[in-house]
């Protein structure tokens, strides 16, 4: 199953797959990538929380005016 995901992402196998991922850690080192997948971690969470608020914003002036 790995193998099928890994040939579909945008027709890459496992050894361009290594290659790209060797590169990342020669540009960005070690210590790096975990501080940069932290900042993506909470960027996400970050966003997904904004548009949970808005949504609930919507929801709550769609109920306003369906009082008025």
């Amino acid at each position: 199953m790995l193998d099928s995901i890994l040939i579909g992402f945008l027709g890459m196998g496992p050894t361009e797959i290594i290659v790209i991922l060797v590169i990342v850690l020669l540009l960005f080192g070690g210590k790096k990538i975990p501080e940069l997948m932290k900042g993506l971690g909470k960027g996400i969470k970050d966003f997904k929380d904004a548009s949970k608020a808005t949504e609930e914003d919507k929801a709550n002036t769609s109920a306003t005016e369906k009082k008025d």
